[in-house]
């Protein structure tokens, strides 16, 4: 007997086993596509020729580890955090300090350029994230304008402005990543999504939308979405501290470097697709801007 709503003749049986059908035929067709394995396509891949690098600049001038560096967009000047509790601003064509900031604590892990190039950030174990503008007089005290803007409850381990010089993402040992205004120092929006210290965090390309990805002690890499702070995917495959993320310039992929001694690559729509393993412990790594590689250490 014909069931209501349905067309004269059919049944939920019927329908049903034509349901199957089509689910039958759509595995066909994905097991013709699925014709090789990824590692076989990989080896068919042209390997890169060694790269030969060579030291342009020695910046000196710090007094114990260089924790972090950030270039500003001029792609002349870069900003350096110390462990001797030191943010410096470099010239890096002359090798010439343009500034130079003793912060009240040592171990400065985290510093950023703004997009403008006008100012930087930077935080450590003072759990706090400072900013400074920057002027043509080299001699100006720039600790006289320092700007508290964000504050954790544990140490600063990353910090970025976002698109523009009013907003600045950090990340923290507290085991959230937070946005705020830079202006008023309010909390825009926090991220909650660790379960130990959040040690890395990079933002995606500004046309690939509002999302960053972050790193931390969990062995995961988790990726948010900055409006509503939400998680939208979590990868979980290093056995280790992940150190170290970093986006493709494309922005549909990023990389992880790991005390676990890998970097795993590229992490895209739910899929680690490669990996990478090295001779020691990655403090930090980067994406090319072409040729899609990598490098860390």
């Amino acid at each position: 007997m014909a069931c209501q709503g349905l067309a004269k003749g059919e049944t939920v049986s019927t329908l049903r086993a034509e349901s199957e059908n089509l689910k039958a035929k759509l595995e066909e067709e994905r097991a013709k596509l699925h014709d090789v394995e990824l590692h076989q396509v990989a080896e068919k891949v042209e390997t890169l020729g060694q790269f030969v690098i060579k030291t342009r600049r020695t910046l000196k001038g710090h007094g114990n580890k260089v924790l972090c560096m950030d270039w500003c967009r001029d792609k002349r000047r870069m900003v350096s955090s110390s462990q001797d509790g030191k943010v410096i601003v470099w010239d890096a064509y002359t090798t010439n300090k343009e500034h130079a900031v003793t912060m009240p604590c040592t171990w400065v892990m985290a510093c950023a350029y703004a997009p403008s190039g006008c100012v930087i950030a930077c935080g450590g174990l003072d759990n706090k994230c400072s900013v400074y503008p920057l002027s043509l007089d080299k001699n100006e005290n720039l600790a006289a304008k320092k700007k508290s803007v964000a504050m954790h409850t544990n140490y600063l381990s990353a910090c970025s402005f976002t698109n523009s010089d009013m907003q600045l993402l950090t990340s923290s040992g507290d085991g959230t990543c937070a946005l705020w205004d830079v202006e008023s120092g309010q909390l825009l929006q926090s991220f909650h999504g660790h379960s130990a210290d959040v040690l890395s965090l990079d933002l995606a390309p500004s046309e690939t939308g509002n999302t960053f990805v972050s790193g931390g002690c969990d062995k995961k890499a988790n990726v948010w979405d900055m409006r509503s702070g939400q998680n939208i995917q979590s990868f979980e495959t290093h056995e280790s501290d992940i150190n170290s993320v970093k986006y493709y310039p494309s922005g549909d992929a990023f990389a992880t470097g790991s005390d676990d001694a890998t970097v795993k690559w590229p992490f895209s729509l739910g899929m680690r697709t490669g990996s990478a393993l090295c001779e020691c412990r990655l403090m930090a790594q980067r994406s090319a801007r072409d040729r899609g590689t990598t490098h860390c250490g």
